[in-house]
């Protein structure tokens, strides 16, 4: 296809150590009343946010470093509902325990995290990113959806404390990158020609332009999903625009796919032309579980 390639997989592990370090600064900084501001997490403080963090870190040892799953979803919960009732269990045994306590834990925890993700191939297969698709996804979509989750954390954190975010694009870049891998799942029950291009274009440090496009097979007989690629865009001439696209900021998008704005709020700070509805569905991408 004319003016599009494959996105390459996205590089997060060298980021771990950097971002962790920059987090524990900042905690270790804030004084008592500081830990108990509220976040955008409703419910949650800085302190609640920065143990589920840590939990994030003893889960994923827990689970794929030691294969250990003690819990496992009830019969009448869904993945979201299950994961929520478990983290909202931890914030509140671990509301005992000081901020002091909390770094050093952190610390530690991140030190063991990264260690055990770079003893990886992370080309292979593991488990699926469910945002992403049902199947096996390679592991380094799986480190990258990691680092995206600190990330947007630590973002919940600064913005609570009054702190400037990390928006630099060595930060933010490899966050967008991994969003949009959501965005061929996004569109699986969306029908169309062959062929049909819908772009999302993200301005601003550590954006870029990234399209979705309808394949040449039918629909999967065993999922009803209908095959969307990603690709990276380049440049196209003006005769050759896609079917609708949406143009955005770095701050509209990350927001946007981790449902911190409405696709209705998004659309009032974004430019949507071409096809309506498919501009429109664009807006209801998601890369977190929700």
């Amino acid at each position: 296809m004319h003016g599009l390639r494959r996105p390459e997989p996205v590089e997060t592990l060298h980021l771990y150590a950097g971002e962790r370090e920059i987090l524990l600064e900042l905690l270790a900084s804030l004084d008592e009343a500081a830990w108990e501001r509220p976040t955008p997490c409703p419910g949650w403080s800085v302190r609640d946010v920065a143990v589920h963090l840590l939990a994030d870190d003893l889960g994923v040892l827990s689970r794929h470093r030691d294969e250990f799953r003690p819990q496992s979803p009830r019969a009448d919960e869904t993945l979201g509902v299950f994961l929520a009732r478990i983290n909202d269990e931890w914030v509140q045994a671990t509301r005992r325990l000081s901020g002091r306590v909390i770094v050093d834990l952190l610390r530690w925890a991140g030190e063991q995290t990264l260690a055990h993700w770079s003893g990886l191939d992370l080309m292979a297969l593991g488990g699926p990113v469910s945002w992403a698709g049902p199947g096996p996804a390679p592991r380094w979509l799986d480190v990258a959806r990691e680092y995206t989750e600190h990330w947007i954390h630590q973002q919940q954190i600064r913005e609570a404390v009054g702190r400037p975010l990390l928006e630099e694009a060595r930060w933010i870049g490899p966050v967008l990158a991994t969003f949009v891998r959501a965005l061929p799942h996004t569109f699986r029950t969306v029908d169309a020609p062959a062929g049909t291009t819908v772009t999302l274009a993200i301005d601003g440090e550590g954006g870029g332009v990234w399209s979705v496009v309808r394949a040449e097979c039918q629909a999967d007989e065993r999922s009803d999903t209908r095959a969307w690629g990603l690709f990276v865009s380049r440049p196209k001439p003006p005769d050759e625009p896609p079917a609708a696209e949406v143009r955005m900021s770095t701050d509209t998008a990350w927001r946007l796919f981790t449902k911190g704005i409405t696709p209705d709020e998004a659309a009032a700070r974004a430019t949507l032309s071409g096809d309506q509805a498919l501009a429109r569905h664009l807006l209801t991408a998601v890369a977190i579980i929700a």
